[in-house]
């Protein structure tokens, strides 16, 4: 089976006033389609910021990818411009951040959250982005789809909350998901729920 993305020799750095750190010191790995890996490891040993370095979303400064080769189907995301990469995160590769309060703004409806990777990215009018929505929401099992797309995430639980980020990042149905501790702020029966859904939407 081909591989969908293969990361080569990976480094990351962030460079600070005391000098480099190294977050990500020479990382490989492959992951064919279709296919799940799980990267295991204590805190701040560089889990996030590879996902991170995958996205191309390492803040810069003081981030930085220094070396390696993250190739997606064979193209190096590394050597993109920021205009291709844009057509590609959020649509071919999409993440679930670890904290759903920080990653979705709290003055915009979630609807508006998850239609706007679908206008951008499927370049669909305001009613068939709606309904697309609404569809995303129900296939993430969040009840009454139809009244919940307008609310704003603080009026949503934390397991809702982490169903609507998930909701966002298939939005596009990306080929490629990257998952970051995405049960970390949630109940033991939310998470057994959360993974359960991911492994349904994986198949």
């Amino acid at each position: 089976m081909a591989q969908l993305i293969e990361v080569k020799n990976l480094h990351t750095s962030f460079f600070t006033p005391d000098g480099e750190v190294k977050a990500v010191d020479g990382v490989s790995l492959e992951i064919e389609e279709g296919k799940t890996l799980g990267l295991v490891g204590e805190s701040g040993c560089g889990k996030s910021v590879t996902a991170l370095s995958i996205m191309r979303l390492v803040p810069s400064p003081p981030g930085k990818v220094v070396g390696g080769e993250i190739l997606y189907r064979g193209r190096d995301l590394l050597k993109l411009d920021g205009e291709a990469m844009r057509k590609i995160r959020g649509n071919e590769i999409s993440m679930i951040f670890q904290e759903p309060m920080t990653s979705l703004n709290p003055v915009f409806t979630i609807g508006n959250q998850i239609g706007e990777a679908i206008r951008l990215h499927q370049g669909l009018g305001r009613k068939e982005t709606r309904e697309k929505t609404i569809e995303m929401l129900r296939l993430v099992k969040i009840a009454d789809p139809e009244q919940r797309i307008d609310d704003y995430p603080h009026q949503l639980s934390g397991g809702m909350r982490q169903r609507v980020m998930i909701a966002m990042a298939l939005s596009c149905n990306p080929s490629l998901l990257i998952a970051d501790e995405p049960t970390t702020a949630l109940d033991v029966t939310i998470q057994a729920q959360i993974l359960e859904l991911m492994k349904e939407l994986q198949q």
